[in-house]
């Protein structure tokens, strides 16, 4: 077992290449088994979540490599069509998988996944979405059977635009007979990745990143390189380091459209932020301001992924700030953790009340879930003293090695053993 030790406070100085989204990966690699031929995707970070869906798809019998930042798929061999309970466990993505086996082997089998302790998310948006699209669906306690002899195109409109319900359908539609429409549709950056990783296979899709996405089916998708977009999340977390522990950073390789409402909010916090081409650069030297209250939703809004250390940086900030979460409903578990540092924050419900302090401290508190988990992180850099984060696996599940990131910005922050 390992831990994340952190000397603070620090500042951050540096320049620091972005790389691949993990939540534009993981559809993608589902994507990858209704392939021709190799997928080839670029830039990938070595994390849990992404190495999870490769044994999946080593599960299924396709060939998977993944060295030096490079994963190659070849799929045309992979003959099974059900992801067993010990790998679905691990995967809340392992959901995506059941769009794209439906639509290359016309049955799917999938136990029910996993993923991080944040809250109900229901997958009824998914099941619904293929029911539309001529699946039959059976569920039972130990996962969900989907039989698509003859999937059909059709009007599927989602009464909330979720991601993952969203890409679900883009997957299962792609090679379904006759058009397709789905409407509410989420419109993330990173289902415009997916829709154009599929065209460049050959797919005939349109509308990403608007609430309507048309989608004409094909009969075959062949295998392509792909260069998938640069993690919004990732750079956000690092943007926001920067902003409440002070410094100078450059990120490179990004899309700062992808972040405007956070780069919206920093601006008006006494930090400097400049976008250019695909770099971004955030300087701050005074203690934050965070004027307005914020309010997680769907893209384009504040993601909430971001969330958490986004309260992390209020906690050292001036005055009384406010954050909403809307989309899950347990995603405060971190709070408890924040305060043994000092913070000074209230839940009441879904609204989370944080008082600023001048200063906190250092401590010894346990990652509950990825991004809380990266919140810590933030708040030990810039904590006096020691701090010391436990039950990183849940932060690996999306950064790859944040530490050694960290690091190249110039914080004091190590990787440690556990001692038994």
């Amino acid at each position: 077992m390992e831990k994340i030790i952190i000397n603070g406070p620090n500042e951050l100085y540096g320049k620091i290449e972005v790389h691949s989204s993990k939540n534009s990966i993981l559809p993608i690699l589902s994507a990858s088994i209704l392939a021709e031929g190799k997928v080839i995707l670029k830039n990938c970070p070595k994390i849990t979540d992404i190495e999870n869906m490769l044994k999946i798809l080593d599960s299924l019998g396709c060939e998977v490599s993944f060295i030096d930042g490079t994963i190659t798929i070849d799929g045309q061999n992979a003959s099974k069509c059900n992801i067993s309970a010990e790998l679905s466990k691990n995967l809340r993505s392992s959901i995506f998988m059941l769009g794209s086996i439906l639509s290359r082997f016309k049955y799917a089998k999938i136990a029910y996944p996993g993923g991080c302790d944040i809250g109900k998310r229901p997958i009824d948006l998914h099941i619904l979405g293929l029911k539309k699209l001529n699946a039959k669906i059976i569920e039972n306690f130990d996962g969900i059977e989907c039989i698509g002899e003859n999937l059909k195109g059709n009007l599927v409109d989602l009464s909330f635009p979720s991601v993952g319900a969203t890409e679900n359908i883009m997957l299962a539609a792609v090679k379904a007979k006759g058009d397709t429409t789905i409407l509410n549709a989420a419109s993330e950056p990173e289902i415009v990745d997916l829709q154009n990783f599929l065209n460049k296979m050959g797919a005939k899709i349109s509308g990403a990143g608007t609430k309507k996405i048309s989608i004409v089916g094909v009969a075959e998708l062949k295998g392509v390189e792909y260069s998938p977009i640069s993690d919004r999340i990732v750079a956000g977390t690092l943007l926001i380091a920067t902003a409440m522990c002070g410094g100078e950073v450059v990120l490179n390789n990004f899309n700062c459209r992808h972040l405007e409402s956070l780069v919206s909010i920093l601006r008006k916090s006494a930090c400097k932020v400049k976008c250019k081409n695909d770099k971004i650069y955030i300087q701050s030297k005074k203690k934050l301001n965070f004027l307005s209250k914020i309010i997680t939703a769907p893209y384009p809004g504040f993601p909430t992924d971001l969330q958490a250390q986004i309260v992390a940086a209020m906690a050292v900030a001036n005055g009384v700030s406010e954050v909403k979460e809307t989309i899950f409903e347990t995603r405060f578990k971190y709070i408890d953790e924040l305060k043994k540092m000092g913070a000074d924050i209230t839940v009441n419900g879904n609204t989370a009340t944080i008082n600023g302090v001048r200063q906190l401290t250092g401590a010894k508190v346990f990652a509950k879930d990825l991004r809380g988990g990266a919140a810590l992180i933030l708040a030990g850099l810039a904590a006096f003293s020691k701090t010391e984060v436990f039950d990183i696996y849940h932060i690996d599940r999306g950064y790859e090695s944040i530490e050694k990131m960290l690091h190249r910005l110039g914080a004091d922050i190590v990787r440690g053993k556990i001692e038994e």
